[in-house]
């Protein structure tokens, strides 16, 4: 293997996107990984690099139509410019905080998805179900990763409530401070393997980067003692390099995260509702006391719980309307509102 091979597949190079080179014409580019994005530049990493690259891109263009952190992108050799963003084997996105309905992008290409919480009065499990329904949808492992084990006499009841939302869910309890406990992490970290973190701030996730990296150069903060709340270390996307030769990709903390075009992964998350719904008599069963309503009688016998069927039925309000059109979206606004006045 050349040294350009190698480099390429520590970076997390795979045949999916060697595939793509074959197909595109255009001999004067070489690929590189994009490490990082900041406002001014975008930081790639190759044959060649590191290099600061200036964004080039237009303002008219979809978010997705940007390099995010996790791309494969072209770069051409006498400009210096990105010239192409490879397809993606996958990619994390969310509706972005505001009414705009802009969307954010998260990360891109990511092996597996360290979804952090911790345990104390900031877990919460319909956090969990979402940043479950994210990965689900665009087909990205997911493992559930509880902090501050270090903070509770029962672990383990953190660790069961995190369990009971999906069968075979794999969840880790650790002390994100402790390099031997932050070692079961590993097995997902090897050489060219992308993890990448997710979670509210607050919930150890820069401290956990620094020791899985050997390394205490990210700055972390204190939560407020009142009630468990953290503050925003992280502000930027990055990609870090671990012992392991993996890559661990820190998120800056999502106080919102609205759901949009997410409708396999919520599928999959409350297959346990679908499947039931699927049973019931009549198709468009509302599930509360319609005659031969199979998700009630699931509720009955202890298959799930009527708060679950409550949180999957906010889900998917909330998801069809994040993801339908501005037209439609004024049309379900008009509904909610004439509901309102008749109640």
């Amino acid at each position: 293997m050349d040294s350009v091979d190698k480099t390429l597949d520590e970076l997390g190079w795979r045949p999916f996107f060697s595939a793509q080179m074959s197909e595109l014409d255009d001999s004067g580019s070489r690929p590189f990984r994009v490490m990082a994005v900041h406002r001014g530049k975008i930081v790639v990493a190759g044959e060649g690099g590191p290099l600061d690259i200036q964004p080039g891109f237009g303002d008219g263009l979809a978010a997705e139509d940007h390099p995010t952190v996790g791309d494969w992108v072209l770069v051409d050799s006498a400009t210096c410019q990105i010239t192409h963003i490879l397809q993606r084997a996958n990619l994390f996105k969310r509706r972005a905080p505001g009414g705009d309905q802009k969307t954010q992008l998260i990360a891109a290409n990511v092996d597996t998805l360290f979804i952090v919480a911790s345990c104390n009065q900031d877990f919460s499990i319909p956090r969990l179900e979402r940043y479950l329904i994210l990965a689900r949808d665009v087909g990205v492992h997911p493992v559930i990763v509880l902090t501050k084990t270090d903070l509770t006499d029962k672990p383990e009841a953190f660790a069961a409530a995190a369990r009971d939302l999906q069968p075979g869910l794999e969840v880790e309890s650790i002390n994100g401070k402790d390099p031997a406990s932050a070692a079961r992490l590993s097995r997902w970290c090897g050489m060219g393997q992308t993890v990448a973190l997710v979670g509210s701030s607050g919930v150890g996730k820069s401290t956990l980067v620094n020791t899985l990296r050997g390394s205490d150069t990210i700055a972390t903060q204190a939560v407020r003692t009142a009630d468990d709340t953290g503050r925003h270390t992280t502000t930027v996307r990055e990609m870090h390099r671990l012992d392991h030769g993996g890559w661990l990709l820190d998120t800056p903390g999502m106080r919102e995260l609205q759901l949009t075009d997410v409708a396999s992964g919520l599928a999959a998350v409350f297959a346990d509702i679908v499947e039931a719904a699927e049973q019931c008599r009549f198709s468009d069963c509302a599930h509360n006391s319609e005659p031969g309503c199979a998700v009630q009688m699931a509720i009955a016998n202890g298959v799930f719980t009527p708060t679950r069927l409550d949180r999957w039925r906010a889900l998917v309000a909330e998801e069809a309307y994040n993801s339908a059109s501005p037209a439609e979206r004024r049309a379900l606004d008009r509904l909610a509102a004439a509901a309102a006045r008749r109640k």
